[in-house]
């Protein structure tokens, strides 16, 4: 249903994952990864996302810090690993990996391309609907970035992402539907703190927490982490969002 695309940005050419609906386009979606890149779950999703009815891209903002789909995917399965020797052997080359995307200089540059597959995805839709933001873990974060830096979405869909600091949620102009799990203690036990600072800067913030499930239920590829009951409601809670 997808095809691989490049798009030209200030910050760079940036691949890119994108999916057409076959009939009416109800929407766009900007279609953010997880700390993996843009590998085949991904694209799933994208697909899955066009046979809805939206136009979507996933672009791909790891390939460029050093990380394309092909290591993240490794680096996926060598830190899931039933083998204890090979996850703990795993953890500082992530580290090393990502060196690059943990620094302010990338999230100003990951922001600004972002920004401008919005512009992108504007163009293409032709107007058809708006465009919503939806990304997983660093997705997720990055989610709550770009709504923060561009009025055009007016919907957010943060998976088991990261607040940023609350001077930037003032800016935020959209809805915000973010989904965690129970066990994701790390970001479950912020979630009345998060509360708060979304009331305090007037964004209408929905948090759902999934018990007995942790962080990054909703990707199918990964056994360790997926629960399918928890991914097919968040799934169906997203798609009444966007159509809201």
């Amino acid at each position: 249903m997808g095809e691989s695309i490049t798009i030209d940005t200030t910050g760079g050419r940036i691949p890119a994952y994108r999916a057409d609906p076959e009939g009416r386009v109800r929407g766009a979606v900007l279609l953010i990864h997880e700390v993996w890149g843009l590998v085949a779950h991904i694209r799933d999703v994208a697909d899955r996302f066009a046979a809805e009815g939206y136009l979507t891209v996933a672009p791909d903002i790891l390939s460029n810090a050093g990380v394309p789909p092909e290591v993240g995917a490794e680096l996926q399965s060598l830190v899931f690993s039933a083998d204890e020797a090979a996850r703990v052997a795993a953890q500082p080359r992530m580290r090393e990996a990502l060196s690059i995307a943990r620094s302010p200089d990338y999230a100003e540059w990951a922001t600004g391309v972002l920004v401008q597959v919005v512009d992108y995805l504007d163009a293409q839709s032709g107007g058809h609907g708006r465009i919503a933001a939806v990304g997983f873990c660093f997705g997720g974060t990055y989610v709550y970035a770009v709504a923060a830096e561009d009025t055009r979405i007016r919907a957010a869909v943060p998976f088991y992402g990261t607040v940023p600091e609350e001077a930037t949620l003032g800016d935020i102009r959209c809805p915000v539907l973010a989904f965690y799990g129970e066990r994701d203690e790390r970001l479950t036990s912020r979630v009345p703190e998060y509360e708060a600072a979304m009331t305090a800067a007037g964004v209408a913030y929905t948090p759902i927490v999934y018990p007995g499930v942790g962080h990054a239920f909703f990707n199918d590829t990964n056994p360790t982490t997926y629960s399918e009951d928890a991914a097919a409601d968040a799934w169906r809670r997203t798609l009444d969002f966007l159509d809201g």
